[in-house]
C-alpha cells in the first residue's frame, strides 16, 4: 500500500539510541504530530463519550520476548477496545503518570489534554485544534516536566497515546508523518513557540535495531520559546504496535543536554510499549518481563 512506501524512505539521520521522532506533544495546538490519514478522516464520531477510568500505574508485569527474527506481539481479539471508552481506559493505562519518564518529574498543568481533539499541522505549517477523526477512538496527551534546578531551565515532556479502530488506521497515521517534516520544516507550535531545521527518519521492524515495535518514527531539531529562549534541543518520537501509536516528546531549555532529554524519552518510549504489550497481548504469549 502506498503508506508502506512512505515508511520505507529515509530523511535523515538519528542521533544517539532513540529510533523515534517527530514534531510537537502536549495538550495544546502543536504540541503532538498526529496528522489525518486522509481528507475523509475529519468527522467525528456520534455516540456516547468515553468514560472516566482511573489510570493504571503499571502493566501486568509480562511482555513477549521480541528477537532479531520476530516481534513477539500477537493482539488478543478479546482485547482489543471496540468502543471509545475502552480505548481511553487503554491509552491512560499506556500513557501512565510523571513517574513515566524517571525521578524528578511533576505534573504540568494541564496534566491530560481533551480527549476530543488532537493537533493537525494545516497548510501554513501552523498546528491548529482539529476533532478527533473518525477512524481514532481515544487519544491521549500526558504533559510532565523536570523542574528548572541549579541554574537549569526546564525538561518539558509529553506522552502521547493514540488507539485506532485497526491497525491499518494507526499505520496510515505513521505513513503521513515523513512526509510533514519535508513540507514544513519550520513549524509552528502554539503561541509563542516553534520548531526548525526538522530532520525526520523511520524504519520498519528489524531496521536500525528496531525489535520493539512494527514501526518507528523520529524528528529532531531546534526548539525555540519566548519563556525559555533558545534554540534548545527538541525530540519526538512514535512508535507503532497493532492499532495504538505511542510517541514522546521533549523539550529542552538553558543548561539542559540531549543525554538529559534522551535518557528521559527512551525510558517513557520503551515503557509505553512494554504496557501496550501487557495490555493487548494474548496471555499465553507472554513471557516473564
Amino acid at each position: 500500500m502506498a503508506g508502506t512506501a512512505v515508511r520505507l524512505r529515509w530523511y535523515g539521520a538519528l542521533a544517539g539510541g532513540l529510533l523515534l521522532v517527530a514534531c510537537s506533544g502536549g495538550g495544546e495546538p502543536g504540541e503532538v504530530k498526529t496528522p489525518v490519514r486522509s481528507p475523509a478522516a475529519g468527522a467525528t464520531d456520534s455516540g456516547p463519550d468515553p468514560d472516566d477510568r482511573p489510570d493504571t500505574e503499571d502493566g501486568r508485569g509480562t511482555r513477549p520476548g521480541p528477537s532479531a527474527t520476530g516481534l513477539g506481539f500477537t493482539p488478543d481479539p478479546a482485547r482489543t477496545p471496540g468502543t471509545r471508552a475502552e480505548a481511553l481506559r487503554l491509552a491512560r493505562a499506556i500513557a501512565g503518570s510523571p513517574g513515566l519518564w524517571g525521578p524528578g518529574y511533576v505534573p504540568r498543568t494541564p496534566f491530560e489534554s481533551a480527549v476530543a481533539s488532537w493537533p493537525v499541522l494545516d497548510g501554513n505549517c501552523v498546528w491548529q485544534l482539529q476533532p478527533v477523526p473518525s477512524d481514532v477512538l481515544a487519544s491521549v496527551t500526558r504533559s510532565s516536566e523536570l523542574p528548572a534546578e541549579g541554574g537549569k531551565g526546564p525538561v518539558r515532556v509529553s506522552a502521547v497515546v493514540t488507539v485506532h479502530r485497526d491497525a491499518e488506521a494507526a499505520d496510515w497515521e505513521m505513513a503521513g508523518m515523513l512526509e510533514e517534516a519535508l513540507r514544513c520544516p519550520d513549524q509552528r507550535l502554539r503561541s509563542g513557540e516553534r520548531i526548525s531545521g526538522l530532520i525526520s527518519t523511520g524504519n520498519t521492524y528489524g531496521d536500525l535495531s528496531n525489535y520493539d515495535a512494527e514501526d518507528r518514527l523520529a524528528e529532531s531539531g531546534e526548539y525555540y520559546s519566548d519563556e525559555l529562549g533558545g534554540p534548545h534541543y527538541y525530540f519526538w518520537s512514535q512508535a507503532r504496535l497493532g492499532q495504538v501509536t505511542v510517541a514522546v516528546v521533549g523539550k529542552g531549555s538553558k543548561g539542559r543536554t540531549r543525554d538529559e532529554i534522551d535518557g528521559g524519552l527512551t525510558q517513557g518510549i520503551s515503557e509505553m510499549l512494554l504496557r501496550t504489550t501487557d495490555e493487548l497481548q494474548a496471555p499465553e504469549l507472554q513471557a516473564p518481563r
